[in-house]
C-alpha cells in the first residue's frame, strides 16, 4: 500500500518501511522549538531529566508572543528563557531585535526548517512549515521538555484528506482566503487529528507566502499538520537557505487519503470569517455595512513581505480612516527592512498606520492593540475566538491582506474595488 508525504516523514524518522494511520511510532526529530510563553514550563520539566539538550543546533527558541516585554512578568519568561540559552549553548536563539523577528516567519526565513524534515513546537501553529514539504506539528510542553533532552517524540500516525486545488487563482485572491474558504467547507474540527495535504494543479497558483498562511493555519480545521508537495517554488526558495541536508517527499500514485475536498481557485471571492470562529467564512460581497475601529495586518499568518507589498499597493495615495486605528507588524527584522527599502513603511506612516517592531502582539491579546468591549477589529491573524484580542465583548473579523488594507482606508469591511 503507498505512502502520503506525512506518512513517508514519520515513516522514515522512525526508522521502519511505512507505517499507516493510528500506529503509534517513536521519531528522530529534526528541530524542536518553544517561544517566551512555551518554553519557560517545558525549561522546568527538562531540568528534571537532568541531562543536557540532545543538540544545540536543532533547538530553537524565540522569545515573541510578549515582546518587547510588556510587563514585569513577561519580562520574567523572557529571561528565563534567555538564560536557559545561554547555560544549554543553543545555538537558534532568537530575541527582538538581533535579525529576529516572529517564530514561524523566522525560522523558514532563516532555513532552520525544510522539505522532509520532521519538527516540534511548543506553539499549535508550528504546522506552518509543511508549506516547505515537511512535517510539524505542536506539541506540549512536556513532549516539547523530553524532545529537547532525547531529541525524539511519539506520535500516532494521522489520517489524511487530500485537499486538491484546481483553477487559476484570481489577483485578489490569497493564502488566507483559500484556507478560511476550506475551514468553511469543512468546519473547526473537520480534519481533527488528520493531516491536510494540497495537491493538484493549483498549487503552481499558490506563491510561498499563500503556502505558509494556509499550512499555518490547518490546525483551525483541526488538523495535525498541513502539508504541500515540494516543486519548482520550494525549490527555488530553500536551496541556498537550508543549509542541513533534507530529502523531499512525494505522495505514491497509491496513497491512501480519509477523503478528498477540491476547491477551485477561479470561483474563490475575498471572505472573512466572522466571530467567533475560523470556519464562519462568509463573502465579502454577501455582507453588509459592518463598522470597524481597528486593522491588524501582520502575525506568523499574513506579517510576510508579500502581504505587507499587498498592503502597500493598496494604502499608498490613502488615508486610514478617522475611526481606525492600523496596526502594522513586519514578521521579521528581514521583512521589516526590505518593506523599509520598498518604500512599503513609510507609505503605511503617510497613510496614518503604526508600524510595529516583529512580535505576535495583538494576536492573541498580548498587547500592541487590545480591543475593549463593543469595538470590532478586522485582523490578518489566525484566531478570533470570544476575547481572543482583548475584551470579550469585542469581535475579530479574519481576513487577508487586500481585505484589511482596504478596510483599513474605508472604516468597514471592504474590498479594494471599493476604494476609489
Amino acid at each position: 500500500m503507498g505512502m502520503n508525504m506525512t506518512e513517508k516523514i514519520l515513516a522514515r524518522h522512525a526508522g521502519i518501511p511505512s507505517v499507516e494511520p493510528g500506529q503509534l511510532i517513536t521519531c528522530k526529530l529534526d528541530m524542536v522549538l518553544a517561544n517566551d510563553i512555551t518554553a519557560p514550563p517545558a525549561i522546568k520539566e527538562f531540568e528534571k531529566v537532568g541531562r543536557p539538550v540532545f543538540d544545540r543546533t536543532k533547538i530553537a527558541l524565540v522569545p515573541d508572543h510578549f515582546t518587547p516585554n510588556k510587563d514585569m512578568k513577561t519580562a520574567a519568561l523572557t529571561k528565563s528563557v534567555r538564560d536557559f540559552a545561554k547555560q544549554q549553548r543553543i545555538v537558534n536563539y532568537f530575541e527582538v531585535g538581533h535579525d529576529a523577528g516572529i517564530e514561524h516567519v523566522i525560522l523558514p526565513e532563516k532555513g532552520l526548517v525544510g522539505p522532509g524534515m520532521l519538527t516540534i513546537g511548543a506553539d499549535s501553529h508550528t504546522c506552518t512549515y509543511g508549506a516547505v514539504n515537511g512535517f510539524a506539528t505542536g506539541v506540549g510542553t512536556t513532549d516539547l521538555a523530553v524532545g529537547m533532552a532525547t531529541g525524539e517524540a511519539w506520535f500516532k500516525v494521522p489520517a489524511a484528506i487530500k485537499v486538491e486545488l484546481t483553477g487559476r487563482k484570481p489577483k485578489n485572491i490569497n493564502g488566507k482566503d483559500v484556507i478560511l474558504t476550506l475551514i468553511g467547507m469543512i468546519g473547526v474540527d473537520g480534519a481533527l487529528y488528520q493531516s491536510l495535504e494540497f495537491a493538484g494543479d493549483g498549487v503552481a497558483e499558490l506563491s510561498m507566502a499563500d503556502r505558509f498562511t494556509i499550512a499555518n493555519m490547518a490546525i483551525e480545521a483541526g488538523g495535525k499538520n498541513g502539508i504541500f508537495p515540494f516543486d519548482a517554488q520550494t525549490k527555488a526558495y530553500v536551496e541556498g537557505r537550508v543549509q542541513a541536508p533534507y530529502e523531499p517527499v512525494a505522495p505514491d500514485a497509491d496513497a491512501q487519503y480519509a477523503r478528498t475536498v477540491t476547491i477551485d481557485l477561479a470561483a474563490l471571492t475575498p471572505v472573512v470569517a466572522f466571530p467567533h470562529l475560523p470556519g464562519n467564512t462568509k463573502r465579502v460581497a454577501d455582507i453588509g455595512r459592518i463598522d470597524i475601529q481597528q486593522v491588524v495586518i501582520g502575525s506568523c499568518t499574513n506579517g510576510r513581505l508579500e502581504d505587507l507589498a499587498i498592503a502597500a499597493a493598496i494604502l499608498k495615495g490613502h488615508k486610514v480612516h478617522p475611526d481606525v486605528r492600523c496596526i502594522v507588524i513586519p514578521g521579521s527584522q528581514q521583512v521589516y527592512l526590505e518593506a523599509l527599502a520598498a518604500g512599503y513603511l513609510k507609505t503605511f506612516v503617510e497613510a496614518g498606520a503604526a508600524v510595529s517592531t516583529p512580535t505576535c502582539g495583538p494576536c492573541m491579546g498580548g498587547h500592541m492593540g487590545i480591543l475593549t468591549a463593543g469595538e470590532r477589529c478586522v485582523s490578518t491573524t489566525n484566531r478570533n475566538f470570544r476575547g481572543r484580542m482583548g475584551h470579550v465583548d469585542s469581535e475579530v473579523y479574519l481576513a487577508g491582506p487586500h481585505v484589511a488594507a482596504a478596510s483599513a482606508i474605508l472604516g468597514r469591511i471592504a474590498v479594494p474595488e471599493e476604494v476609489e
